[in-house]
């Protein structure tokens, strides 16, 4: 339980980072308490898609991780940011990708945030 904690708050301060980051990902709100809430739930939501649809994508992508050393891993992340603005959108929650190249950006924000906040915070591993 502590594990998924941990990596729902490093989930949230990087999907932070990018709409800080970024003009075109955006994350509205009427109060700060909002947006963190908002914040939280689209980190729960990138979480839950990162676990369910990226294993398959990955799989179904093999062959393009070898021919290109891994680099596609940059759009597959942006897939899954622009799968998690999709749902956040069915579910009325203000959280908005405008663009592939913008989600390829947040993307790469995102794992590099993700990754350092990984390393700082702490975890059971």
């Amino acid at each position: 339980m502590r594990n998924f904690l941990v990596k729902t708050i490093a989930n949230a301060g990087a999907l932070a980072v990018s709409v800080w980051a970024l003009d075109k990902i955006t994350l509205t709100g009427d109060s700060t308490a909002k947006k963190a809430g908002t914040l939280i739930a689209v980190a729960l939501i990138f979480g839950l898609v990162n676990w369910l649809v990226k294993p398959i994508v990955k799989v179904l992508t093999f062959p393009l991780f070898i021919l290109t050393l891994g680099l596609i891993t940059l759009v597959v992340n942006a897939l899954m940011l622009l799968l998690t603005s999709w749902v956040c959108g069915k579910l009325d929650l203000s959280f908005h990708v405008e663009g592939f190249w913008t989600a390829v950006l947040g993307g790469l924000i995102v794992s590099v945030v993700s990754w350092a906040l990984h390393v700082v915070l702490p975890d059971e591993d």
